[in-house]
């Protein structure tokens, strides 16, 4: 098993990712589609913690009629931020791309979505995304590798006491079948040990991946304690303060349960990745894509698939850990893993 081509979720032909992001006085959000193949792509979902925000996920339940999906949006803003997969249905509208109800062009665009809290991150409590964002990440969605860091959905995205971002990764499997996965990553829990401050997914690298993240020093892991514990200072626990959302996607042949199954077994891999995860303040949710251009595995094959899935899920937490980037705009001061542990990364 390898990294795929880019290590992220665009390794999975036919998948097409783009963000769009707010940074402007006020605003510290975002929101990032992915865009299946024309004839859309087999879903699964698996919603886990107390405090989930979603659209459309009764639909993806192996018992129901509709079996494919044209996109996938996450996206910040809680519950306001649900309005961005608006734009991305009339945009899909447009292309006569969705459920076929009859007569060409009389489609229904199937777009699911899970949203993550950032309220007030960028100043104004009620800035969050909205179609006309939707339709915008829609319009740059590219093959090409995924844009990583604080850009869509990770534009304001908290880990623990450090900066969350979008992060993700790839494998491609002995038989040649590509899984990958893509995290925005916004926890309650920490992204890294807080004993040692080691990342937690580091360990969980295909070859050198992560050989260049090591173990900070304990003056670095003090300083951290403290700015962490400053940035939750005079901010009580309510539900839906966190969640971590994300896409797996697999090249494979699969059915909707077996989706599901996925994405079950993906939170396994934030489980290894970040601590505490699926909270009640947290409304972790992972949906599973399988475009289908490889035969349907037999079942060693289908194990050794969703074992990837999870180890993908938890790599994408990792890089997303490090692509994060201190933000401090008068609201927020959150440092990146990067800056808060600079001996524990070599760069270069």
């Amino acid at each position: 098993m390898r990294p795929g081509p880019t290590n992220s979720l665009t390794d999975v032909p036919g998948l097409r990712v783009g963000h769009a992001t707010r940074r402007e006085d006020g605003w510290l959000t975002g929101c990032t589609v992915v865009v299946a193949p024309d004839d859309g792509a087999v879903a699964g979902v698996d919603v886990r913690g107390g405090a989930p925000g979603t659209r459309e996920t009764d639909l993806l339940d192996p018992r129901n009629l509709v079996d494919r999906v044209n996109a996938v949006m996450l996206t910040g803003g809680s519950a306001f931020g649900l309005a961005v997969a608006d734009g991305v249905v009339q945009q899909l509208y447009a292309a006569g791309l969705g459920w076929p109800m009859g007569e060409p062009g009389q489609v229904v665009p199937i777009v699911p979505a899970a949203v993550l809290f950032d309220l007030g991150r960028g100043g104004e409590f009620a800035n969050a995304p909205t179609a006309a964002d939707g339709a915008d990440a829609f319009a740059v969605a590219s093959a090409d590798a995924v844009l990583q860091g604080c850009v869509g959905a990770g534009t304001g995205a908290r880990a623990g006491g450090l900066k969350g971002a979008i992060g993700s990764a790839s494998a491609v499997l002995d038989d040649g079948t590509t899984v990958a996965a893509l995290v925005a990553l916004n926890s309650f829990g920490a992204p890294h040990d807080e004993r040692t401050g080691e990342l937690l997914a580091a360990r969980y690298g295909l070859g050198d991946e992560f050989a260049h993240v090591g173990v900070p020093s304990a003056d670095e892991l003090a300083a951290a304690r403290a700015r962490a514990d400053a940035a939750y200072e005079g901010q009580p626990v309510r539900p839906g303060m966190a969640t971590v959302i994300g896409v797996i996607a697999t090249d494979a042949t699969l059915t909707k349960a077996q989706c599901q199954k996925v994405s079950g077994l993906g939170h396994d891999g934030l489980a290894r990745a970040i601590h505490p995860v699926h909270t009640l303040l947290d409304g972790d949710t992972l949906f599973t894509l399988a475009t289908g251009e490889r035969p349907a595995p037999e079942l060693p094959a289908l194990h050794a698939l969703m074992v990837a899935a999870g180890d993908c899920v938890t790599r994408a937490v990792g890089h997303a850990t490090l692509a994060a980037e201190s933000v401090a705009n008068g609201t927020v001061d959150l440092r990146s893993y990067r800056d808060a542990f600079p001996s524990a990364v070599r760069m270069g």
